[in-house]
């Protein structure tokens, strides 16, 4: 029987794999744990420690570029609008988003996707380019070799909701999960940002992915079968557990298992946000990525 080690986080589509209520035909699925989920990614960038992992957009992204032997497959693990995901306190004056330039906005990584889909928002819907910003980040990027841009400092040690207490930041990313993890109340700095964050999703015809599932190349090629009756699993599991999530939301209706018109915008719109942004320093072979995992239809 072959074994696959498989790091995915804890949601309604993957515990029945996790709890073995969906079994896996032929493999043994030994699965991983990282606390906090995000600890895993880069000792799956660095290291490939495991042989299937969840992976933010943007890390894969840059690991392509650095060469990681990774293949995407079209899993989309969770997703959200992001317009409500740049925040400031409470009490704090209202900020216009038009008029960020010059600003200071914490966020944990600059190579952290939530970050990625703030600075596409501002840009886009704002006109406000990621260069016009001081971006203060906790953490370095999953991706050993990325240098961030000139416009980045490093705070290492604290947290990004501790930089927007201290009045060290004007304004927050953070993602969906993390709002009112981190012990401060937080509020939208972009006003109507449930309503704004739709129209984002009708105009592109997708929502924004966070978080997808890659496999090592190497174990692609020697277990292809597993991959794929790992893959088969979890597209069932996500078909039965549709009703566990509001499917009338765009973070309902991010997680999916195939590929899609829905897919292939998200990860067209995020690479060209990433390279705008220089999270990546060359043009993503989105086709490469595409036919990486045409196994998967065979």
């Amino acid at each position: 029987m072959a074994k696959l080690d498989i790091l995915l986080g804890d949601y309604p589509h993957t515990r029945p794999l996790k709890d073995g209520t969906l079994p896996v035909d032929g493999v043994e699925c030994r699965f991983q744990t990282a606390k906090p989920l995000y600890s895993a990614f880069p000792r799956m960038v660095r290291d490939l420690e495991f042989d299937v992992c969840e992976m933010p957009v943007a890390t894969f992204l840059q690991a392509r570029e650095a060469g990681v032997p990774v293949t995407l497959l079209p899993v989309v693990l969770i997703g959200a609008t992001h317009h409500g995901s740049l925040t400031r306190l409470p009490d704090s004056p209202a900020l216009d988003p038009r008029r960020l330039a010059g600003k200071r906005i914490g966020v944990r990584s600059y190579g952290q996707t939530t970050g990625l889909w703030v600075r596409g928002i501002l840009r886009e819907d704002y006109g406000v380019h990621a260069s016009e910003i001081t971006w203060v980040t906790t953490e370095e990027a999953h991706v050993a070799s990325y240098r961030d841009p000139t416009n980045v400092e490093r705070w290492a040690g604290r947290n990004v909701a501790g930089l927007l207490r201290a009045g060290d930041v004007d304004a927050a990313v953070l993602g969906p999960r993390a709002i009112g993890t981190q012990g401060t109340p937080l509020v939208p700095v972009i006003e109507n940002a449930e309503a704004a964050g739709r129209a984002w999703c009708e105009r592109h015809g997708t929502v924004p992915a966070n978080h997808l599932l890659v496999v090592r190349d190497d174990v692609l090629k020697t277990e292809r079968d597993a991959v794929t009756a790992l893959y088969r699993a979890l597209a069932q599991a996500i078909a039965d557990t549709a009703g566990q999530r509001g499917q009338a939301t765009p973070a309902g209706r991010a997680v999916a298992a195939g590929w899609s018109d829905s897919l292939s915008n998200c990860l067209h719109t995020a690479a060209r946000y990433a390279l705008e942004q220089q999270v990546v320093r060359t043009p993503v072979d989105l086709v490469g990525i595409e036919r990486g995992a045409e196994f998967l239809a065979d």
